[in-house]
């Protein structure tokens, strides 16, 4: 059986992807931050699409170790990945370092994922695809090196820009990662899933409630918002198609300064320098 690997399955949008693929007839790797408080989703979930291949490992994508540690069960396994959901995030309401040294949510949104991502290819074959959760906002994102990893921006700390950063690296991750692993069979798209109704956007800040207030009306539940990575996932009509950026179901064209962006390369190079104590577990 096909395992399928989806990261922050236990709530919101991957809750939902976890229940679509799970229907679908797939071994599901629920990979989640809590262990415990997942499992009582995984057991709803069995019960809900009759698939008994359901499972929860655990992994802390603010711990580069954990990433690893993950990988090296699954890989104690024979799993044969099929799918991998990079679904997880965060948007820190102020600057936490991890325990390597990154700001919080450039780990969580975009180097753990990476990390995952480049540990799990070599069990993946001919058809794999690979889906990143991204946004609109990386359009707002701006990479300055060494700030990106160690603050999450220059200057001081304010959520909102460094969570864009993480969005363009891995919108960027995608197409470069795309690219290099075409020639495999594996595909690898992002996901854009417009505003959703998810915990990260009611952060007890003083503004949430006027956001929440005027975007309302236009705010998506989970299901909606997870439909696209969905789509990428498991639809046959997107079988084949790798390094995109797709919003409404819908593969969105970037414009040249994000396909051929002048810090791409130096975005690999540096990232790969990170993860590299982690590469050989």
């Amino acid at each position: 059986m096909n395992t399928a690997i989806i990261t922050g399955a236990d709530s919101g949008m991957g809750f939902e992807e976890t229940r679509a693929v799970a229907q679908a007839g797939y071994h599901v790797i629920m990979a989640c931050y809590s262990p415990k408080l997942a499992q009582p989703k995984c057991e709803l979930l069995k019960k809900e699409t009759g698939n008994e291949h359901i499972e929860v490992l655990g992994i802390d994508l603010a711990n580069l170790s954990t990433v690893a540690a993950f990988v090296k069960e699954v890989k104690q396994r024979g799993c044969s990945i099929q799918l991998l959901m990079n679904n997880a995030g965060t948007m820190e309401t102020g600057r936490h370092i991890t325990v390597d040294g990154l700001e919080r949510t450039v780990s969580v949104n975009y180097v753990g994922p990476y990390l995952l991502t480049r540990l799990l290819l070599p069990m993946m074959q001919p058809g794999a695809r690979i889906v990143n959760m991204a946004s609109c906002v990386y359009c707002l994102g701006h990479l300055d090196f060494p700030a990106f990893f160690e603050k999450g921006r220059k200057g001081s700390f304010w959520r909102i820009p460094v969570y864009s950063n993480t969005k363009l690296a891995i919108t960027l991750f995608t197409l470069d990662l795309a690219r290099r692993v075409k020639e495999k069979g594996i595909t690898v798209n992002a996901a854009d899933p417009g505003i959703v109704s998810t915990n990260m956007i009611t952060m007890q800040m003083f503004f949430d409630p006027i956001t929440d207030l005027v975007f309302r009306p236009f705010i998506r539940t989970p299901r909606q918002g997870a439909d696209t990575a969905i789509q990428l996932l498991l639809s046959k009509d997107k079988e084949g198609q790798t390094g995109t950026f797709n919003r409404s179901g819908r593969s969105i064209r970037l414009s040249n300064k994000y396909i051929h962006h002048p810090k791409m390369n130096e975005l690999w190079s540096r990232t790969e320098e990170i993860v590299k104590p982690f590469m050989g577990e």
